[in-house]
């Protein structure tokens, strides 16, 4: 079989990398963060992969499907058809869950329809999408929507005196006096003391509630919000008079179906007892035993189908989900894991299959259950591609690809080519970090004052009580499902609202145009500087203002919109892409361009400002470099960031505040271990500070590190929510839990 040949790739920061990658291995692509390991697999690799796959359909096609860009390479010979298995969320909607994504539910469905009792044949019967099965209270989306009388009346003050508290409804406004004027109730009396039927008339249009109303302009308070909020009348106002109106609105839980989205015939229908909503509310273990109860003949290849696919999802880790869980609400790991559900059961052979971090949110235990699924793959004559850092996976590898030696403009090479007992022995950063694993904290810092959460009883939660210490590093462990985010990134918050500062992987509310420099607020600054040294306008050096690029606005792309073609996206022939005009890039501040800037790291950066800025931008720019960021150039567009990186930023924001708490979730996603080191050292310059860290973390580097670890489980799902463990480091060593005997394997191996 010939090799995959790549010639002189070149694209972002690689140097003209050549290679020859033999086919039907495992491949592990390793380096430290920004190195240039996903430019070379998922920009180069994967992307004229797919892209010269997606050129092969008609244009009708075409235009429905993603785009992909030429990558910056010389020649790529012998590519094989691409999957790309990354962390993008699944998306999709409230009505899209884990059991219609993996499509399990519609196996169910034709399982109920086939052998049901009472017989209802069609499966239709049995989707909350479909007219024949949804409950028509919720329109199969198991829940109600009701408007919020509290955030709109204040029933002890009168109409006069305000009793609403909706802007619409200001005292003076048209709504206002409509409802002043009116003769069925006394506009100077507190609410509370109407009559049922002034009450009703108020606020349905009629004396009885259910009737009509009795004048369209007096329609009534309720079935105005009703008539907005609840029919999503909301397309004629603007984003923010929407926003405002739909917080307005609470959830409950449909009265009629009690969540479970179906009719009550739909539910009637049993097959040994259960009904389909049973099935979908049992996490994956529960219904592998109910279906490995059934015997009908008649449909035993529907069966054993269903038992092979819910057996992938224990075999992945994911044997805590429900198949009701929507799958919006799912992590990025766990998203990855199950779009890799979706493949293994595939026939196909002779691909590529591309991960990006595959052990990503995972325990150590369930990272020997990914190595296997990935060498399942292999072994049914496919080409693996994983880009990791956990040694777990890399030390499965049958070749391993080390990219560096640093971040980005210091990255861009092949380092090391070989085995995992090769890179041990080489020079390579990846390699020696391995090697060089801290010890556990002897040392564990003393606390008196803190957190209690009392009686937590959210999803799986056992009524929890638990002491979280303040002014230490407190790690919160467990596995997949155990409860650990719910316990510290739901109920935490609840209980005490006031003294947390929350830094998780979810988007940063800014523009497409916001970058690092603008996030951390240095790019007026930069922008000052270079306005001052050329004696023009600091919108000159913004390319949402002066400085944009005429031709495409400041976006360094154009687009040609073809009726029945696929738009084309090119770029920018003027600005080459930069955003920039060329009289702003024609100025200079010391010999750069505020393109030179913006390209620049934060090390570069900060070496380059050393003498010039002030120092509050340098130790911003200290900030990103202290939490791992050093390789990302200060001008990148926010929309390009990872969950993990996302994060980082907004630690880098926050950093330098003190005696605060701080909630993170695995902060170590998409990190090189060296780069974990330096984000170690940071945790323990924060508590010395006086802060609070607060860490839900997989990662055995900073569990050794912690003062303090809290230990959810036994399991997942409904096995879990139990605090297992609380105390030091040691003390954990001994304890007999998943995670302590784990943490003591990794200390034998030396990691």
């Amino acid at each position: 079989m010939k090799p995959l040949i790549l010639k002189e790739v070149a694209h972002n920061n690689l140097k003209d990398i050549s290679l020859e990658i033999t086919k039907n291995q495992l491949v592990v692509f390793t380096g430290v963060s920004g190195s240039g390991k996903s430019s070379l697999v998922f920009d180069t690799i994967a992307a004229e992969a797919q892209r010269q796959m997606n050129a092969n359909y008609p244009a009708f096609v075409r235009n429905r499907m993603p785009k992909y860009r030429k990558p910056k390479v010389s020649r790529i010979e012998n590519l094989n058809p691409a999957i790309v298995i990354d962390q993008t969320p699944l998306g999709g909607n409230q009505r899209s869950t884990v059991g219609t994504i993996t499509e399990i539910y519609s196996l169910l469905r034709l399982l109920f329809s086939r052998v049901g009792t009472p017989r209802m044949p069609s499966a239709g019967h049995f989707s909350f999408n479909n007219p024949q099965g949804m409950c028509p209270k919720c329109s199969g989306l198991g829940y109600v929507n009701q408007v919020d009388f509290d955030k709109i009346v204040d029933v002890e003050k009168s109409w006069q005196e305000g009793a609403m508290l909706d802007t619409k409804y200001a005292i003076g406004s048209w709504y206002w006096k409509q409802y002043n004027q009116a003769d069925f109730f006394d506009s100077r009396i507190p609410l509370k003391d109407l009559t049922e039927a002034q009450w009703n008339q108020l606020m349905y249009g009629h004396p009885e509630k259910a009737a009509e109303p009795v004048n369209p302009k007096l329609e009534g308070i309720y079935r105005n919000y009703e008539r907005i909020l609840m029919k999503r009348d909301l397309s004629a106002y603007g984003k923010h008079y929407e926003k405002r109106q739909q917080d307005l609105l609470i959830q409950g839980l449909c009265p009629d179906c009690q969540g479970k989205r179906l009719n009550p015939e739909s539910l009637s229908v049993k097959v040994a007892e259960r009904s389909i909503a049973d099935c979908v509310q049992m996490d994956m273990g529960q219904l592998l035993d109910y279906l490995l109860s059934l015997e009908f003949p008649e449909i035993s290849d529907v069966i054993e189908e269903l038992r092979r696919q819910v057996q992938r999802l224990i075999d992945i880790g994911l044997d805590y989900l429900h198949l009701d869980r929507q799958t919006p609400t799912l992590s990025g790991g766990e998203a990855q894991r199950v779009k890799l559900v979706k493949h293994m059961g595939s026939s196909l052979n002779g691909m590529f299959y591309i991960f990006d971090e595959p052990s990503t949110g995972m325990h150590a235990r369930d990272v020997s259950r990914i190595n296997q699924l990935l060498l399942d793959l292999r072994d049914k004559e496919n080409t693996v591609f994983v880009v990791e850092h956990d040694p777990d996976v890399i030390a499965v590898a049958d070749e391993i690809i080390d990219i560096g030696p640093l971040a980005g403009k210091g990255g861009g090479e092949v380092v090391f080519r070989g085995s995992y007992q090769g890179l041990l022995a080489s020079d390579s950063l990846t390699g020696q970090e391995i090697l060089q694993a801290p010890p556990i904290n002897q040392q564990p810092r003393p606390w008196q004052e803190k957190l209690t959460i009392k009686n937590a009883s959210l999803h799986n939660l056992k009524n929890v009580t638990v002491d979280i210490p303040k002014h230490i590093l407190t790690v919160v462990t467990g596995v997949a499902g155990s409860g650990k985010s719910t316990l510290i990134t739901k109920v935490l918050p609840q209980q005490f609202p006031e003294e947390l500062s929350l830094i998780n992987q979810s988007p940063i509310n800014a523009t497409p145009r916001a970058t690092p420099a603008t996030f951390m607020g240095i790019y007026d600054e930069i922008r000052r500087l270079f306005a001052r040294e050329n004696q023009v306008d600091v919108g000159m050096f913004s390319f949402n203002s002066k400085g944009a690029c005429p031709n495409c606005q400041g976006k360094g792309e154009t687009t040609v919109e073809l009726v029945f073609m696929d738009p084309v996206v090119n770029e920018c022939e003027l600005c080459k892409g930069k955003r920039f005009s060329a009289e702003a890039v024609s100025y200079t501040y010391h010999d750069q361009t505020i393109l030179d800037v913006l390209e620049m790291t934060p090390v570069e950066a900060q070496d380059f400002f050393q003498k010039r800025g002030s120092k509050r931008m340098r130790e911003k720019l200290q900030s990103l470099i202290d939490t791992g960021l050093t390789y990302l150039p200060i001008g990148r567009s926010l929309t390009t960031l990872s969950g993990g990186e996302r994060q980082r930023l907004k630690l880098a924001k926050a950093i330098n505040q003190k005696e605060a708490i701080f909630v993170l979730d695995e902060p170590t996603t998409g990190l090189h271990l060296s780069d974990i080191r330096s984000l170690n050292e940071l945790f323990q310059r924060m508590v010395n500070k006086g802060n609070t860290l607060i860490i839900i973390e997989h990662h055995s580097e900073i569990i050794k590190q912690a003062d303090w670890i809290i230990d959810i489980g036994p399991d997942g799902g409904i096995k879990g929510g139990e605090v297992v463990f609380s105390g030091t480091p040691e003390d954990l060593l001994a304890s007999g839990t998943t995670t302590g005997e784990y943490l003591k394997k990794s200390l034998a191996n030396g990691k």
